[in-house]
């Protein structure tokens, strides 16, 4: 019999616990809080919350299954092996933050608190985490669920450097300056000088992507497993030596956008918000971004399921 694979429980320190790092007993943070006009009930039910489904999903793993428990912030230093299966506990951003890291392996999103968070890719309730896990070691083992492959993208530096993205990648400044840059797209080029640029996936469009496409009119933007992205520059500017022709797209598979850096030391490219592992992008550097080739293996609910 083949052995189970490893279960990797990933989480993010929860509001409360941030406050005790910060101010070491629980009293001492409840008087901050206080003192701020916060209720630190609040604080203490979601940390509750989240303790309580943790413990519930730790539980519902068999005894003879190897299993870590991972934070978000040792994502960055951890070494997933191909066949681990992923458990994410918490917000919905915790999936995106995790799945820069895998190749392939499947993630399975549980949502502790649905009257705090959405559950748009933490949708699973956790007294269902005994068949998910079941179905991610045996897939045909329950048909009330599937595999949603949802695409990502990349970034990859003329160094060979590399970024995966499962929402969206931005490249800019690392400041509040003006970005500036040379971007190619097909036969187009152009010079520009920007808020910064970003290129999203189906996944991202309902995130940072949204918000601009509304301002653009761009009403098509893909769905979470479209071989497709979309691509948006930030307030470009137009002065003599920058223009804003190429101000938003499409990108389909096989296509690429190139992108050249005029930021001096300033330049940097960062994927899914998480800036604290990012590529720097100095003046001379280049960065080609398009389709990668992994995608997400998300667990979901069979259509027939879907509510």
């Amino acid at each position: 019999m083949a052995s189970l694979p490893r279960v990797v429980v990933v989480t993010r320190s929860t509001p409360l616990e941030l406050l005790l790092l910060r101010h070491g007993t629980l009293e001492q943070a409840r008087f901050f809080l206080r003192s701020r006009g916060e209720d630190p009930a609040w604080h203490e039910a979601v940390h509750l919350t989240q303790q309580q489904a943790l413990s519930q999903v730790l539980s519902a793993i068999p005894a003879e299954q190897r299993r870590v428990r991972l934070d978000r912030d040792g994502l960055d230093r951890f070494l997933f092996s191909d066949e681990d299966v992923i458990v994410v506990v918490g917000q919905d951003g915790l999936v995106p933050n995790v799945a820069k890291y895998l190749i392939g392996q499947s993630i399975i999103g549980i949502n502790p608190d649905p009257a705090n968070y959405d559950g748009v890719l933490c949708r699973h309730p956790v007294a269902d985490i005994a068949a998910l896990l079941l179905y991610a070691a045996t897939p045909r083992a329950h048909a009330g669920m599937a595999f949603e492959r949802r695409t990502m993208a990349q970034a990859v530096r003329e160094d060979g450097q590399r970024l995966l993205a499962l929402n969206e990648i931005f490249v800019g400044h690392r400041s509040h300056q003006s970005a500036r840059y040379r971007l190619t797209i097909g036969q187009k080029h152009e010079r520009q000088s920007s808020s910064g640029f970003i290129i999203a996936t189906g996944t991202g469009a309902t995130g940072w992507a949204r918000s601009i496409s509304r301002q653009r009119g761009m009403k098509d933007l893909p769905y979470p497993e479209a071989r497709r992205l979309a691509w948006f520059v930030r307030e470009p500017f137009p002065s003599v030596s920058t223009g804003v022709e190429l101000d938003f797209g499409l990108l389909k598979d096989g296509e690429e956008l190139r992108i050249v850096s005029e930021m001096g030391d300033g330049g940097i490219i960062f994927a899914d918000g998480i800036e604290s592992d990012a590529l720097d992008f100095p003046s001379g550097a280049s960065v080609v971004l398009n389709l990668a080739v992994e995608r997400l293996n998300l667990v979901v609910p069979s259509r027939q399921n879907r509510r």
